[in-house]
């Protein structure tokens, strides 16, 4: 694996040694510039994992060498510190698009937390899925954690369960430990086990024999199959049905599956992650989820924090949507204004970080401006938080009615998202799935 480069840009002779043997003992190639030009030199003619730079340097001082530097690479993490520094400069810098702003001296507590930062700052291709890129971000000290906890039992072959609401990125955890494991030149693949009802959440998993039931018209690989000597997401296991829970079990134990319609079973080797947005313990009380299966899962159990519990990665996180939507939709808007960031960092966040992505985008998409202000934030009544929105009372429509209406709604807001709006509703997707089979139903019966 190649190793991460790091640029120091330093004129104290004896702050850039400390912080260079730091670095090197960690693995890290690190280089020197002495002032702001030859730095820019350097990350023009060289690739750099992240930047380290002082505030006060000869010939570029440390905010115009940033500048620079995101005029030609904005995604490269760039960090400034400084023994004298005025909020006012480290505002500025954080609206320009720095990583951190650091007051020294640098101990070596805050250059391991750099450290550690840097191999969480992680942009890379899922080989599986050409084209598609995954990203976690952070500085939290708990995600941060969790991180190196991931890290370390990547290599193993232990079951994981993964719980968090949605929105906190538990198919990204998922990815990062595929990709740190000795698999991650294997298939990585996932199937959402709310989306798809029992009979062809079956077949999708185990696959099927040509003629095994109607429709069957060839021969066909389940996901574990696909998934052979590499790594399987089983996305909301909590909405399976018990009976094909009862089957999953058996796979985990014997390490084989049966094809529907088949007449043997086929080994398998596949390295299993579960995630659940859910009440485990409610669950399991309620036997939606067999405890047989779920102890089988849980061997290593990770629960990811709300996105309201790590304030701190919103800066971080606003801007590199902003980054990454001004790439995609060829915008050009360079950060939010105080008091736009100042309101993101106060919503609740119910969404998490799905949410706050959506909400940069469309401000990304609508703002005209080059600073995202306040106003431009919520753009509709409509896209304001939940606690606004409000329902009228009906009262010549029946309950049924009413039900139907809240539940269109709820898919309105939600783009149509089944899991997304069974949240909002409190209820669980199948109930969801049910409730509009019926209202189908009675459409063709009229």
């Amino acid at each position: 694996m190649r190793k991460k480069k790091v640029l120091l840009v330093e004129n104290d002779s004896n702050h850039r040694s400390a912080i260079r043997k730091i670095f090197i003992e960690s693995g890290y190639h690190i280089s020197i510039a002495k002032d702001g030009l030859s730095a820019f030199e350097e990350i023009v003619s060289d690739h750099h994992d992240l930047v380290i730079t002082d505030l006060n340097l000869p010939k570029m001082n440390g905010i115009d060498l940033l500048k620079r530097i995101k005029e030609v690479n904005e995604s490269i993490p760039v960090i400034l510190i400084s023994a004298n520094a005025r909020v006012k400069e480290a505002v500025e810098a954080m609206k320009l698009g720095a990583y951190d702003f650091i007051l020294k001296p640098l101990t070596v507590e805050m250059i391991e937390i750099i450290i550690s930062q840097i191999s969480n700052v992680l942009t890379v291709t899922d080989r599986d899925m050409p084209k598609t890129k995954f990203t976690i971000i952070t500085k939290n000290r708990e995600m941060n954690r969790l991180l190196q906890e991931a890290r370390d039992i990547a290599d193993s072959q232990a079951s994981i369960f993964i719980q968090g609401e949605s929105g906190t990125g538990k198919e990204l955890f998922a990815r990062y430990i595929h990709h740190f494991s000795s698999r991650r030149d294997r298939p990585f693949v996932a199937i959402n086990c709310s989306a798809l009802p029992e009979t062809l959440l079956e077949s999708e998993l185990f696959g099927h024999e040509k003629g095994s039931f109607t429709g069957a018209l060839a021969r066909k690989k389940g996901k574990f199959e696909i998934a052979n000597h590499g790594t399987m997401l089983l996305d909301e296991i909590s909405e399976m049905e018990t009976q094909l829970q009862s089957k999953l079990l058996r796979v985990l134990q014997e390490r084989e599956i049966d094809r529907v319609g088949g007449t043997g079973p086929i080994p398998v080797d596949v390295r299993i992650i579960a995630t659940s947005n859910r009440d485990i313990e409610k669950q399991l009380k309620d036997g939606k989820l067999r405890e047989d299966l779920y102890y089988r899962l849980n061997v290593v159990p990770f629960h990811l924090p709300l996105l309201r519990e790590r304030k701190d990665d919103i800066p971080l996180l606003a801007n590199y949507f902003i980054e990454k939507y001004n790439s995609l939709d060829n915008r050009n808007v360079k950060g939010l204004t105080e008091e736009a960031m100042q309101l993101l960092i106060s919503m609740p966040w119910k969404g998490n970080v799905r949410e706050l992505e959506n909400i940069i985008e469309r401000a990304v998409l609508m703002r005209k401006g080059v600073l995202i202000d306040k106003k431009d934030l919520f753009i509709t009544e409509k896209n304001r938080p939940a606690e606004d929105t409000k329902f009228t009372f009906m009262p010549s429509v029946s309950l049924k009615e009413m039900e139907k209406k809240v539940i269109f709604h709820a898919l309105d807001q939600t783009n149509g998202n089944r899991t997304h709006a069974a949240e909002m509703l409190g209820i669980s997707v199948r109930t969801l799935r049910n409730k509009l089979n019926e209202y189908r139903k009675k459409m063709e019966t009229q």
